[in-house]
């Protein structure tokens, strides 16, 4: 029986290159996958059709690249006819009605889903999408990153002028030059120094 599989862990924990290498696995195999990513990451380059992003381009850190499909808020998850496993990048940004939309593909469908994303925003609250993979996941895996202290990283602090912020919409795309992975005490005490 099919799965949906939550990966999660903070900025630079690989998230990307982890389900980019998956894919490709999945591919070696004969696998016919879905990739998927939510168009709100407008970091990388898109493909538009009629004003509306249809294509997203998934790039890790480490330099793998792939196309995906761009999901929109207002869509509905239909795997293409003959999917056999579905990944999805930057899960955090679904809805919480479309993470249920992939629970039942896996059930119904016995379509593997793999999604990956950020568990916590930049003041340490869920995002929706990650909210709703805790709770229906049947397997939640953490990828680990180190703090500078040591410690395992779960916060993805903001930095505004080099500073860390809790000011601010939750969605606020960007990478490396806004965002560093701190563990909570470390955030909590970066805070207070400002």
């Amino acid at each position: 029986m099919a799965e949906l599989i939550f990966y999660t862990g903070p900025m630079g924990s690989s998230k990307t290159a982890h389900a980019l290498m998956t894919n490709f696995q999945y591919k070696e195999k004969g696998k016919n996958v879905w990739l998927i990513k939510p168009a709100i990451d407008t970091r990388e380059d898109q493909v538009y059709q009629n004003g509306r992003a249809v294509k997203t381009l998934v790039r890790s850190r480490v330099g793998i690249t792939a196309w995906a499909d761009a999901i929109h808020t207002s869509d509905h998850l239909c795997p293409p006819e003959g999917t056999t496993a579905i990944i999805c990048d930057e899960a955090q940004f679904l809805t919480a009605s479309q993470v249920e939309e992939l629970k039942m593909i896996a059930d119904r469908d016995d379509i593997q889903v793999l999604c990956y994303g950020l568990r916590t925003d930049f003041r340490s609250q869920l995002f929706e999408g990650s909210k709703r993979l805790f709770e229906l996941a049947s397997v939640v895996k953490n990828i680990p990153v180190i703090c500078d202290c040591g410690n395992f990283a779960v916060v993805n602090a903001k930095i505004v002028n080099g500073a860390i912020t809790t000011e601010g919409n939750q969605v606020d795309i960007g990478g490396d030059e806004k965002y560093r992975a701190f563990c909570y005490a470390c955030w909590k005490k970066y805070q207070e120094k400002c």
